[in-house]
């Protein structure tokens, strides 16, 4: 018995070396669907793979490559194994398990051909679908490996275990284990691809059909490998069997080690090739097959994707009772997520309950929120709170971040994420993970939410009222709830351009100077000498007409350090009143902004709009590089920019005897009026907002229509 060791071990390594370098991939596959038959019999594979995953991970933990995360998987083994029908099902398969057992023991025992023994496999296997045949074929393997091993593990402890490893000659075989090592690891490796190509087949198999059917070209490109996947795993099956195998009687290998070490390690490292080449094929087919799966995700993601939109769609479209299945569906991406919303000052999860039938706002952004913007709306938010039994404190503000999924997330965006998060005084979606695609797609497409913040209002029963409040959140705001677009319009025709519209909620101090009937002046620009010289006349003509004046300087929008360096100056030289922080000169000029887009919301055209064309005005001022100025008592102003209001005031002593009868502001107006120059370069440069740009405006000076540009702006003052 000992002398036909030897010539197995060599035969096999011979044909098997052969049959793996000129094999007609081809001509095998035709073989291979010859011998497929399947009578529609299925059976849940999974439970199947645990089991064999378990046997091979418990067998031999120190091979390489078996990760182990895997132990999570193992730890819950009886759950996702012994399911319900699982023994039945295993009654049903043991004799073919059994028989592929004994077909590969007693053909790599023999030193069979390895195509032939793969062909006979498939024989047995021939009435079951792929990933059957396959799970099948390594639950045999398994099978002989797993005795292998438990032999090999409790010899030293187990007397019956002792005996039989006697038999099979391990204690010599693991006395050599250093020797042996890199063997093992190479059956390790090999051992390993074709779990995850075989895991890779199961997918495949398990791919919905709902989204994904046999003849679309993802999936039809996937299957086509299939058949050639499982060949060179069940091939692979047969080379590991008989490496197995061959262990036993290898003190007789010893022997052959001592007397002819060069031929026992020509062997050997003959055999350690063949493993790393069918492994090496294997992990080639795996990479491919992956990357075609990956495809195939693709498709069904993008169509799941489809229909998770249009029943949000729906959903949005019907009339609810309340607002708990809208919200439900907008900030509750899983089922399983039961406290979606986090407190932001205090990090607590909380329930979605703290929103029903309440007035529900959704600030909508990216993670650029600008610090004036938060500022501002946290004021507005807590100063609703103060007297919770108003009517307008009746609302609650949920945050939901809307990120670029096609970039990684890194750890610098979550701590701009958290720290944004922190700043906040009310709700916020505990992640920006946690949104739904559907949602961000919805909000892109019919909120026209694309980078700048915006504020979508959903009533007590879950209805948008408005797109986008926060335009009238910046000109009214607590004053616009319930923020509704129906509120916006009733506001506007309450409105008329008057300075308590334009600038009384800018500086606190402005409603006291309305009340004591003082003249008002709002103005504005980066030139400091033109600053000074504005100031110095319009002192001396308020002086010499005998009014009470206020000047305050509002700046330009976007103020920089060159905004900040003139307010030190004039507050230095006591020139006028400045806002007391940058923040507030920019809300100015964002008023103005909301302004235009809360009209243009409603079709509003400039030529036809007496407060449209006003807004446009201030616009061009702020567009200029000139200094501007407006002067205002009660419901009359005035306004003019650079050298034309400095001659104004220049040439008071011209239009001052129709001061006493007209008023101050009224013969100011009638000057500029009647002394306006034919030549003037107005710019406008509108705020940009997704669909909001009108395809023709015109003058507020002259009427023309004006010429269209795009600007894109960079200013590191």
């Amino acid at each position: 018995m000992a002398t036909s060791i030897v010539p197995y071990r060599m035969q096999p390594v011979g044909r098997e070396r052969h049959m793996f370098a000129t094999s007609d991939d081809n001509a095998m596959l035709r073989q291979v669907q010859a011998t497929h038959a399947p009578d529609g019999r299925e059976f849940n594979v999974k439970p199947l793979l645990y089991i064999i995953e378990d046997i091979f991970q418990r067998a031999a933990p120190s091979f390489p490559g078996f990760i182990q995360e895997t132990q999570a998987q193992l730890d819950v083994l009886d759950d996702k194994a012994f399911q319900s029908g699982f023994f039945d099902m295993l009654d049903l398969l043991s004799s073919t398990i059994n028989r592929i057992s004994c077909e590969i023991s007693c053909k790599c025992s023999g030193g069979g051909d390895a195509h032939a023994t793969t062909l006979g496999i498939f024989n047995i296997v021939t009435s079951y679908s792929w990933d059957a045949k396959v799970v099948l074929a390594l639950a045999a393997f398994a099978l002989n490996y797993g005795e292998f091993w438990v032999v090999a593990q409790l010899f030293p402890v187990n007397p019956l275990a002792k005996s039989v490893a006697l038999l099979k000659q391990l204690p010599e075989i693991l006395e050599r284990a250093d020797t042996l090592k890199p063997r093992f690891e190479t059956l390790g490796n090999l051992i390993k691809a074709m779990l995850d190509l075989t895991k890779c087949i199961v997918e495949v198999k398990e791919l919905p059909s709902d989204y994904i059917t046999s003849d679309t070209p993802e999936m039809a490109a996937v299957t086509a490998h299939i058949p050639t996947a499982v060949y060179w795993i069940i091939r692979s099956i047969v080379a590991c069997a008989g490496q197995i195998l061959g262990l036993i009687g290898m003190g007789h290998e010893y022997v052959l080690h001592i007397l002819i070490p060069y031929r026992w390690y020509i062997i050997s490292t003959t055999e350690t090739w063949e493993l790393s080449s069918l492994a090496h094929k294997i992990n080639s087919i795996y990479n491919h097959l992956l990357q075609q799966l990956k495809l195939c995700h693709q498709l069904i993601e993008e169509k799941r994707q489809i229909e998770s939109y249009q029943a949000l769609v729906r959903l949005m479209e019907t009339i609810h009772i309340d607002n708990m299945k809208v919200l439900n569906r907008l900030l509750i991406h899983t089922k399983d997520d039961q406290l979606p919303l986090v407190e932001c000052p205090t990090k607590r999860k909380v329930s979605i309950d703290v929103l029903r039938r309440k007035s529900v706002l959704l600030l909508v952004s990216d993670l650029d929120v600008s610090n004036e913007e938060l500022f501002l709306l946290d004021q507005m938010y807590r100063e609703s709170r103060q007297l919770s039994s108003r009517t307008e404190s009746q609302y609650e503000v949920v945050w939901l971040p809307i990120v670029d999924r096609s970039t990684p997330w890194t750890a610098a965006k979550e701590g701009k994420f958290e720290a944004l998060q922190y700043m906040m005084p009310w709700f916020s979606v505990h992640h920006p993970s946690a949104i739904d695609p559907a949602v961000i797609r919805y909000a892109k497409e019919k909120w026209d939410f694309r980078k700048k913040p915006i504020l979508v209002v959903l009533d007590p029963q879950g209805r948008v009222v408005n797109q986008n409040a926060l335009h009238m959140m910046w000109i009214w705001g607590s004053v616009a709830f319930p923020f509704s677009v129906a509120r916006e319009e009733a506001l506007w025709k309450e409105e008329t351009w008057r300075i308590d519209l334009l600038a009384d909620s800018v500086d606190p101090v402005i409603p006291t100077w309305i009340m004591e009937q003082k003249h008002i002046c709002l103005y504005g620009g980066e030139d400091l000498e033109w600053v000074r010289k504005f100031t110095a006349l319009m002192g001396a003509v308020a002086r010499a007409a005998g009014i009470a004046l206020e000047m305050l300087y509002v700046g330009k929008s976007n103020p920089k350090e060159k905004a900040r360096r003139i307010i030190s100056t004039i507050s230095v030289e006591k020139l006028s009143h400045t806002l007391p922080d940058p923040t507030l000169i920019w809300f100015f000029w964002v008023r103005l902004e909301s302004m235009w887009h809360s009209k243009m919301k409603f079709g509003t055209k400039v030529q036809q709009d007496p407060i449209m064309q006003e807004i446009v005005t201030m616009l061009s001022f702020d567009g200029s590089d000139q200094g501007w100025a407006v002067i205002s008592r009660g419901p009359h102003m005035a306004k003019a920019k650079d050298e034309t209001i400095l001659k104004c005031l220049t040439e008071y002593t011209t239009w001052e005897p129709n001061v006493p009868e007209k008023s101050f502001v009224v013969a100011m107006n009638d000057y500029l009026n009647e002394n306006r120059t034919p030549y003037h370069c107005n710019r406008l440069i509108l705020p940009g907002e997704a669909g909001r740009i009108p395809e023709k405006v015109v003058c507020a000076e002259c009427g023309r229509r004006m010429e269209e540009f795009i600007m894109y702006r960079c200013c590191t003052d």
